[in-house]
């Protein structure tokens, strides 16, 4: 049975269909950032320890990054798989392919959150936590530990809304989440005076309240792609499909997580102040980075269906639309944080030498950024086509290949300097590299539609 929502991915026009899928996930985006972002400030204007616990709740981000983009495999594999096989018209492949996401889901979180739990106190440390911050680092993520069944469930799942064309709902989701933390911020954290504890109790209630909103919907009739127990039965082909192309955001997030645990080490050796501009300068590349992953979110199953339905034209229209606006909104977004680094800072913390930290580092770590809308548009498109070979290497090249050895070299020679510079220059070759690779790639991956059919390898 095809549904209206599925089916206005292949015929509505192209420019009002993209904005129609992709600002609600634009939206959510924003909204879910608010879960880190409110959270930092509210810490951050502490009475007293502001500034140590956010340095801790920082050195705690590259730790919990690393368990959440477990959901990015199946949420950022999955999801484009079902949507191709929507297109295709194969409901039951479709079906078993959300089956079998969400149990991976619930193998993943048990295996990452007890052994997260295990060795937190040496993980922290490891990974840049100080005698100052520890305390404040162990106090939130052993809290939110415990909530980290609901994260992954509300991420992972809620782009298998998008894929069925239902962007309004992935983003109630999130909003409900989100807006709950808002208000349990502050009551927690400075009401009952739990300080970095209720901030992570906050957070911890409002994902679960988010979770139980995206399973209600997937288990209901108001689902066209339900979440049904017949095909909870794990399948090795559904499985290892779901792996091979899920493995490029897991890449695209866990190397983050390696990213980070390589800078805080780095900047420890110059002083927690460092680490505390790092967090704000990461907060706020996250807040550039959400539109960017709001409208991918909103493109990946129009192209993935259209992809499967093999139409070769409104793959390339969606295509066109989607690297102008993204280039444009970022470049605009991150011109706008260079220029105003003060003001940002200001957001997080009154602490004078803290802004004047951020002023001068933000320029340095953003610059790389401001062309980065070319490399998620294309990595969004090959993750969309279903090349996970490609989009493998380019989640690769950016982290691991190129940053975490810059991040290591550079302050040899530039200072603490040189750590945030290792981001922009691995950012803008990433860029490049990426946009070259996808305009070569792409007359090649739509060879494989021949006249109205694609091509199954």
């Amino acid at each position: 049975m095809n549904n209206k929502y599925e089916e206005r991915l292949g015929t509505e026009r192209m420019l009002p269909l993209i904005f129609k899928m992709a600002l609600p996930a634009v939206a959510a985006q924003f909204v879910n950032l608010l879960y880190s972002i409110v959270d930092r400030i509210y810490i951050g204007h502490i009475p007293g320890i502001g500034t140590d616990a956010l340095a801790g709740v920082g050195v705690t981000t590259s730790l919990i990054i690393l368990i959440s983009s477990f959901s990015a495999i199946v949420g950022g594999g999955g999801a484009p798989l079902a949507a191709i096989a929507l297109g295709q018209g194969d409901r039951v492949r479709a079906g078993k392919i959300l089956g079998n996401g969400f149990v991976l889901l619930i193998l993943f979180t048990l295996l990452t959150s007890v052994i997260a739990y295990t060795f937190m106190e040496p993980i922290l440390l490891f990974t840049g936590a100080s005698e100052n911050t520890l305390e404040y680092a162990v106090d939130y993520l052993s809290i939110y530990l415990l909530g980290t069944i609901f994260v992954e469930i509300s991420t992972g799942l809620n782009s298998f809304i998008n894929a069925q064309g239902r962007p309004a709902i992935a983003m109630f989701s999130v909003l409900i989440g989100a807006l709950l933390n808002i208000i349990l911020d502050p009551i927690f954290i400075f009401w009952f005076d739990m300080g970095v504890k209720g901030a992570a109790l906050a957070t911890v209630l409002s994902q679960a309240c988010s979770a139980v909103w995206v399973v209600s919907f997937l288990f209901s009739r108001r689902a066209s792609l339900p979440l049904e127990k017949r095909y909870m039965g794990l399948d090795r082909k559904i499985i290892l499909s779901i792996l091979a192309l899920g493995v490029s955001p897991f890449i695209m997030a866990s190397t983050e997580s390696l990213v980070g645990f390589v800078l805080n080490s780095s900047l420890k050796e110059f002083g927690d102040i460092y680490i505390s501009a790092l967090t704000i300068l990461q907060s706020s590349m996250q807040f550039a980075s959400v539109p960017l992953t709001g409208f991918a979110q909103g493109f990946v199953p129009i192209i993935s269906y259209n992809f499967g339905h093999g139409d070769k034209q409104r793959v390339k229209d969606c295509f066109r639309i989607v690297l102008v606006t993204m280039f444009s909104f970022n470049l605009i977004l991150m011109l706008f944080m260079i220029l105003f680094p003060s003001t940002v800072a200001s957001a997080f913390t009154s602490d004078a030498r803290l802004i004047e930290t951020v002023r001068w580092t933000m320029p340095v770590f953003l610059g790389g950024m401001t062309i980065f809308g070319l490399q998620r548009a294309c990595q969004n498109m090959f993750v969309a086509l279903g090349q996970a070979r490609i989009s493998i290497f380019i989640a690769l090249l950016r982290k691991a290949i190129l940053l975490i050895p810059l991040a290591l070299i550079l302050p040899n020679f530039m200072g603490v300097t040189g750590v945030y510079a290792a981001e922009a220059i691995s950012d803008a070759t990433a860029a490049i590299c990426c946009t070259l690779l996808f305009f070569w790639q792409f007359p090649k991956i739509l060879g494989k539609i021949k006249g109205n059919t694609l091509r199954v390898e």
